[in-house]
């Protein structure tokens, strides 16, 4: 795809507050004035519900069967710019179904290619696995954020993303790298918290956002409401910081574009 830059949002680890920053980066990105689609490519459809969204029927288990075009699959939402492909508890049995089709790991990919000039920015909110929903959404992105839970077991499970993400890129999308690493659950008077930041930010450096997302109600209580924090609660710490965020995302982005163009003049 020539226009539309993807990104997964993956972790193998649950409860690391992925969903989360899936509808609340992409609502942010929006706000600022981006063409945004989030997919939801989860079973448990949480970035679905979390945005309000019904589906009486079509969603990504249609696409990824080759069913339904991407185009008749989308949603509004209530934050202008942001649209949505649904899921569904259905998508549950994809796996399975996928496992008789040739090129399996690119059925997503292929999907999205029509809406490659609709959308400026697209997220992809991954099922806590690293099954073939994750590998389908690792080959189809160009980019992967990793939300890391600010706990004693953060880089559990890490290195093994980290393997599937490198195996992915030499067999199935060269261009794919690790964007970023976004700390969640960020709570500044425990001592762990501290500790945890220092050892993954030794470990991957610049790769850490230095934006982090901290422990606040009001962030957990928004999906229950259908709503991106912006929508529910625009003053409370949960929406700054993903504000803050989405702009040190797209400063990355602007960072990128400048340094692709620099190597493009002096080639």
């Amino acid at each position: 795809m020539e226009h539309v830059r993807i990104f997964a949002i993956a972790n193998q680890k649950g409860g690391v507050g992925k969903t989360t920053t899936a509808i609340n980066l992409a609502a942010g990105v929006a706000i600022l004035g981006k063409r945004v689609l989030l997919i939801d490519s989860d079973p448990q459809a949480n970035a679905t519900s979390g945005l309000g969204a019904e589906v009486a029927e079509g969603h990504l288990y249609h696409l990824l069967l080759g069913e339904i075009q991407a185009q008749e699959l989308l949603r509004e939402t209530e934050v202008p710019g942001l649209l949505l492909l649904p899921a569904q508890i259905d998508l549950i049995g994809v796996e399975a179904e996928l496992l008789g089709f040739k090129g399996r790991e690119r059925c997503l990919a292929q999907g999205l290619f029509p809406l490659a000039e609709r959308f400026d920015y697209c997220f992809i909110d991954c099922p806590p696995s690293l099954g073939l929903l994750t590998i389908n959404a690792l080959s189809a992105a160009h980019g992967v954020i990793i939300p890391l839970q600010c706990e004693y077991y953060a880089l559990e499970g890490l290195g093994l993303l980290v393997q599937t993400i490198r195996r992915v890129k030499q067999s199935l999308n060269p261009r794919l790298f690790i964007q970023g690493l976004v700390l969640t659950m960020y709570d500044k008077r425990n001592r762990l918290t501290h500790q945890v930041r220092r050892e993954v930010t030794n470990h991957f450096g610049q790769l850490v956002y230095q934006t982090v997302i901290p422990r606040n109600v009001r962030l957990s209580e928004a999906p229950s409401h259908g709503k991106p924090i912006f929508l529910y609660d625009v003053h409370s710490r949960g929406a700054m910081a993903y504000m803050e965020l989405a702009k040190e995302f797209l400063k990355r982005e602007m960072i990128r574009r400048e340094k692709k163009k620099s190597a493009g003049k002096r080639s």
